[in-house]
C-alpha cells in the first residue's frame, strides 16, 4: 500500500499527485534561513568543543592506555582518533615522537612458531602511521626512523589462511612458509593504499607511489610504483 503511494505520487500526472509531490519534497528539503550572523560564532564554540574533549581523550585516556600495552615508553607520542585496535599476541614497541592514527589496526599471528617467539612489531622514532592503516605481524614488521606511512597502508606479514580451499574451508591456519618480515629501512615513505607483502624490505628513503603493491624487495633511494612494484627511477638522479 504504501509503495502504490509512493509511486503514484512520484508517477502520477495528475494535479494532485504533483501538488502533494512537490509539498513532500519541499519538506523533505527544508532548511533554515542561513544567518551568519549566528551560525559562525556555534561553529567555532562547537569546534573549541569538540577538539578540547579530543584533547582531553587523548591525553588523559587513549595515550595512558595504548602506552599500556607497549614495551618501553614510547616518548612524546601523539595518537589522534581514538585507540588503535590490537589483537592477537604482539610485543610492540614505539620510538620517540611517533604519530599514530587511533584507526589503525595492529595484530599478531596467533600460530606460534617453532622457536616460540612473539612476533614483534618496532616502530622507530618521527614515525607517522596513517588513517586504517593495518599492520600485521607474522614474525617481525620493523619500521625505521622518520618513516611515513599514508592511510590505508597493509602491511601484510601473515595472510590469516592457508593456500589450500580445503584447509581454508576446515578453518586451518596459515602456514610457516606463508610468512615473513617486514622491514621499512629509515626514512621510506608508503603513499596512501600501498600494499607491503611478507618478506620484503624496502631501502633507506624510497618512497613507494600511491595504491601499490610490494611483493619483492626495493633498494634504497628509489621510486618505485605498480601492481606489483617497478622501480620507476632514482631519487639520486631527480634531485
Amino acid at each position: 500500500m504504501l509503495h502504490s503511494a509512493k509511486h503514484w505520487l512520484k508517477a502520477g500526472n495528475s494535479p494532485l499527485s504533483r501538488m502533494l509531490y512537490q509539498c513532500a519534497w519541499q519538506m523533505l528539503h527544508f532548511e533554515l534561513p542561513q544567518m551568519k550572523v549566528l551560525s559562525k560564532p556555534l561553529l567555532v564554540i562547537h569546534l573549541s568543543v569538540t577538539r578540547s574533549i579530543q584533547t582531553v581523550l587523548r591525553v588523559c585516556y587513549w595515550t595512558p592506555l595504548f602506552k599500556a600495552s607497549l614495551d618501553g615508553n614510547a616518548k612524546q607520542l601523539y595518537l589522534y582518533g581514538g585507540l588503535p585496535y590490537i589483537s592477537g599476541p604482539l610485543k610492540i614497541a614505539v620510538g620517540q615522537r611517533t604519530r599514530i592514527s587511533g584507526q589503525t589496526t595492529f595484530t599478531g599471528r596467533t600460530v606460534k612458531m617453532a622457536d616460540n617467539k612473539q612476533p614483534q612489531l618496532t616502530i622507530g622514532s618521527n614515525v607517522d602511521v596513517g588513517w586504517q592503516t593495518t599492520i600485521a605481524v607474522g614474525t617481525q614488521v620493523s619500521i625505521g626512523d622518520n618513516v611515513r606511512i599514508a592511510g590505508r597502508a597493509l602491511l601484510a606479514g601473515y595472510p590469516g589462511h592457508p593456500v589450500n580451499a580445503q584447509d581454508r574451508a576446515a578453518g586451518k591456519p596459515d602456514l610457516d612458509s606463508q610468512i615473513g618480515d617486514i622491514i621499512l629501512e629509515d626514512d621510506v615513505w608508503l603513499a596512501t593504499g600501498v600494499s607491503v607483502m611478507a618478506g620484503v624490505r624496502i631501502g633507506k628513503g624510497t618512497i613507494v607511489a600511491a595504491g601499490s603493491v610490494v611483493t619483492h624487495d626495493l633498494p634504497p633511494g628509489v621510486l618505485a610504483g605498480g601492481i606489483p612494484a617497478k622501480i620507476i627511477k632514482s631519487l639520486e638522479e631527480s634531485r
